[in-house]
This record gives structure tokens, sequence and C-alpha cells, in this order.
């Protein structure tokens, strides 16, 4: 089955839903609870869904969820594809794709990341401000047409992100604002690299985010992104990183994020 196909079957299984979602939330490591946070929620495994890609990694449940957050009708990923899983930088295409054809016009990205700066700590929350595509690898190599040249100018839309600001603060809750350096992985970075992202500008480091940021762009999708820290970067305090690590803190994190992305999501106008 070719991409189109997959994308208007997994299109059409959404719309029999009667769900018309108009803000879609792709959950990361550690935020997979938010999906508990969807009224009248209508579950969907991405296996259902021939455009979406099948689950490799802990904490990535594969399942849209489809229902509603506040005033809003949603449809919340639980899990993407890393490229870092096969290579592939366009593993969210075919899902991406699907939201951009059901009609939804912005997307809410989570992840979990590694600190690059001393005042951001883990189980702290940071906004993306804007990127560094380090591994300088793209989900629109193959694509044909004017539509690939897609504009990265504010990519992490600055309405979307002073609204953001504005739920955190009124909910007493400290949000970190800087730029997110996007590494291949699935190794950690070495003492080394994380000198020179920090010396580049970065303020997390992480294996997500920019290609579903790409692409959602290249659907004219707004873009707002949130990470969640789990850690401080390789060589700035004497800490042992593993996966393990991540996800512990990550649940650690749990009980402040997911209601501040609840509230965030709920205070977006689209």
């Amino acid at each position: 089955m070719n991409l189109d196909d997959a994308v208007a079957r997994s299109a059409a299984r959404i719309a029999a839903s009667g769900c018309t979602p108009r803000i879609a939330v792709l959950l990361g490591s550690g935020w997979q609870p938010f999906a508990s946070q969807v009224e009248a929620a209508v579950p969907l495994p991405y296996a259902e869904l021939p455009a979406f890609p099948s689950m490799g990694v802990e904490g990535h449940a594969g399942a849209l969820v489809l229902g509603r957050v506040g005033e809003h009708q949603v449809a919340v990923l639980a899990g993407r594809k890393h490229a870092y899983e096969n290579g592939d930088a366009g593993a969210m295409k075919g899902a991406i794709a699907t939201l951009a054809a059901c009609g939804v016009r912005v997307l809410v990205q989570t992840s979990a990341a590694g600190s690059l700066d001393a005042a951001i700590r883990p189980g702290e929350l940071m906004l993306v401000s804007d990127h560094l595509n380090i591994v300088q690898r793209s989900p629109l190599v193959g694509e044909a047409g004017s539509a690939r040249f897609v504009d990265l100018r504010d990519a992490y839309d600055p309405v979307l992100r002073t609204r953001a600001l504005a739920t955190a603060e009124r909910a007493a809750v400290v949000l970190h604002e800087g730029i997110y350096a996007w590494v291949l992985g699935p190794q950690f970075e070495t003492p080394a690299e994380i000198r020179m992202l920090q010396q580049l500008g970065a303020q997390a480091v992480g294996m997500s985010i920019v290609p579903e940021t790409i692409l959602a762009r290249r659907h004219a999708m707004r873009v707002l992104a949130l990470s969640m820290i789990t850690n401080m970067g390789c060589g700035i305090e004497d800490e042992a990183l593993s996966h393990a690590h991540t996800l512990a803190v990550a649940q650690s994190a749990q009980d402040t994020a997911v209601p501040l992305l609840a509230a965030i999501v709920g205070a977006l106008e689209v």
C-alpha cells in the first residue's frame, strides 16, 4: 500500500469515529498519562491505522486517542517512532499527514530531554523556542515539488508559546524556554558533544521533536513543543544515564507536567 492510500484509509477510520480534531498532542516519554485526561475517549490502536508506525520503545503505547480536552476535540498520539529505531527521519510521516488530512491545525509535541543549562533541572519543564537539527536529516527527503522547501522561521509558534507561558504562570509552574538540539541516538551524548551543543546555544538535547516539527510545518500546522527534563547532559554532573533513569525521573515529574499540558491544550485558540 502506498503512503497516499494509507493516509486516506487512516483518515477515513478517524472520521468514522465522529471526532473532528483540530489539535493533536504527540506524547513522548513520561507524558503518556495525559491520554487519561481525554474525555469521551475513543482509542484506536496504531495497528488499525495503516499510515501509523509500529512501536518499539518502552513507554510508547502505540494508540491514537480521540476525544475532548476542555472545549477542544483532540487526537492524542500515545507514542512516536524515533529515527534511531531504523534510521528513518520520516517514521512519523504517515501519521502527521493523516492528522493534516483530518483537519488538524495545531500539533502539540512532548518529549523527554537532557538539560545543557545548570538552571534547568531534572523534573522541570522547558518550552521549545527553536531547534538545532544536529543530525542534518530531513523527513522530506524524497518528496517532489515546492512543498518540500519548508520555511522554519517561527517553527514553534510564538502566539502558542505566549499562551503556554501564561498558562504555566497561572498554574504557578516553572516553565523554562530554550533551544532544543536533536541528536540521532540511541546512545547518549559524550561530554565533548555536550560541550559542543552548549557552545552552539542549546539549552536541552533529545532524540525526537524535530522530524515531527518539520513534517507538521510542511502541512502548515502550527507547532508547540514541551520537553520534560530528565537528566543533566553527560559530564555536567556525576550521574550515569540510561533509558530506565529517564523513565524514572519522568514518572516523578508527571504530577506537574500532565495537568499543565491539559491546561495548555485547553487554553489554546485554534
